[in-house]
């Protein structure tokens, strides 16, 4: 088959994203023998997606879903709506059926499957469904339960694929599989990567277990390595880690500090820490194979909010990890995500002093909570009336404790304006 692969850009928050999770199912495409063409679009592009459709004549079309929103409390930006625009540009454009993939499609598939009109959908790792579906439609057939395939009626097999790592597939090649976007003036590009799929953790806000599962799956570390090699022989040193916890378990971080360390890439790369550990050794290890910057997410200085967030770290985690990294040179920006359930204006100022007593090089701060299908905070929410129970949670809902709309965000804006470091 002839299938067409499109990214809809719809967001650039701290850096131009690159649609990696759609470049993998691209990869795995063209391995079961199938002719690929992979574009990135803008919602400006109607014309571009148009022409290319035409030029292409794919016999099936891919779309990726990555997020559903911006999550920002105020005036959220309904990132879905572009999507929904593209299956019907290529509608016009095209008679191939389209699939829908991706993050922000995997939450809540069956809605997302209704609001834009699309013919398959696939949730979960979709490497191999998509090709068990690709391969079935060439053939004249209808798919079997693969995992994850949804239909207009719903869910046509059985759960999504949260079992798989990404090492078991092909990689993405550079404007192969992945087109580069161009970063934005005076900017650096950083290509996603993924070592590890999965988060055990179960923060009580995150979707990433509904997204990739709560089991922890690794590669080989040499995967990740052998996707850097060709990217940096294209030009591209700069990398940022998508795992969702760089450094769990830290015996699998030290063996790919290593093996980075003896590839030596000359890349520089950016990863995401969960703040108990990294120790001063891993910290060290980090630094010498090229990290120059991580994202410390301990979300709240309380111990109390914490505990409510299910965090499985303390205080003292947070200190010891920030002060291990800052010694090994490598750069910090911290989270605060205020508002949660349990919090007061007390436990806010807590935060805000903890953060500023931990002097980092960056502070992102966050007030309300998006609230996502399949966590405890929907349970939470749905109990306490701020959602109502037969919400799919597709549109953005959000959760902010009683007492702090309006004082809130004065006093984050507070702090922020004599603090040039924090983004609010």
């Amino acid at each position: 088959m002839r299938i067409l692969f499109v990214y809809m850009v719809t967001e650039n928050v701290n850096m131009p994203v690159l649609a990696l999770g759609l470049g993998c199912v691209a990869a795995a495409a063209e391995t079961d023998g199938h002719v690929v063409k992979v574009i990135n679009v803008t919602p400006r592009d109607q014309e571009l997606l148009k022409r290319t459709a035409r030029e292409f004549q794919p016999d099936l079309a891919a779309l990726s879903m990555r997020n559903l929103d911006d999550q920002v409390r105020e005036n959220p930006a309904f990132l879905a709506a572009p999507v929904k625009d593209a299956v019907a540009w290529l509608r016009e454009s095209s008679n191939a059926p389209v699939v829908l993939g991706g993050a922000g499609f995997t939450l809540a598939p069956e809605a997302a499957m209704a609001y834009t009109g699309a013919d398959w959908g696939v949730a979960g790792a979709g490497e191999s469904t998509f090709c068990a579906l690709a391969r079935a439609l060439a053939a004249g057939k209808e798919p079997g339960p693969l995992p994850g395939l949804y239909g207009p009626q719903g869910i046509l097999g059985t759960p999504p694929d949260r079992r798989s790592a990404p090492g078991e597939f092909p990689l993405p090649e550079p404007e192969r599989h992945l087109p580069v976007l161009a970063p934005e003036a005076g900017g650096v590009l950083w290509v996603p990567v993924q070592s590890r799929r999965g988060c055990p953790m179960r923060c009580s806000y995150c979707s990433t277990g509904a997204i990739e599962g709560t089991a922890l799956r690794k590669s080989p570390p040499e995967r990740a390595i052998e996707m850097m090699r060709k990217f940096t022989q294209a030009g591209f040193f700069h990398f940022f880690f998508v795992d969702n916890t760089f450094n769990l378990p830290p015996s699998y971080a030290h063996v790919l500090c290593s093996a980075l360390i003896e590839a030596d890439l000359g890349a520089s790369w950016r990863a995401i820490i969960y703040p108990k550990g990294p120790d001063a050794a891993l910290a060290q290890a980090m630094a010498r194979a090229g990290c120059v910057g991580v994202s410390l997410g301990f979300e709240s200085g309380s111990p109390k909010i914490l505990a409510a967030y299910n965090k499985k770290f303390s205080i003292k985690d947070i200190e010891a990890s920030a002060r291990a990294l800052g010694d090994a040179g490598i750069g910090r920006m911290g989270f605060l995500l205020l508002g949660g359930p349990g919090e007061t204006r007390e436990t806010v100022v807590e935060s805000l002093e903890f953060a500023d007593r931990l002097d980092l090089e960056a502070m992102k701060i966050t007030c309300g909570i998006r609230i996502y299908p399949h966590t405890k905070l929907a349970g939470i929410a749905r109990l306490e009336g701020v959602v109502a129970p037969d919400d799919d949670l597709f549109f953005p809902r959000f959760y902010l404790a009683p007492g702090l709309n309006g004082w809130i965000q004065e006093k984050v804006a507070e702090y922020a304006a004599t603090r040039p470091h924090w983004q609010v």
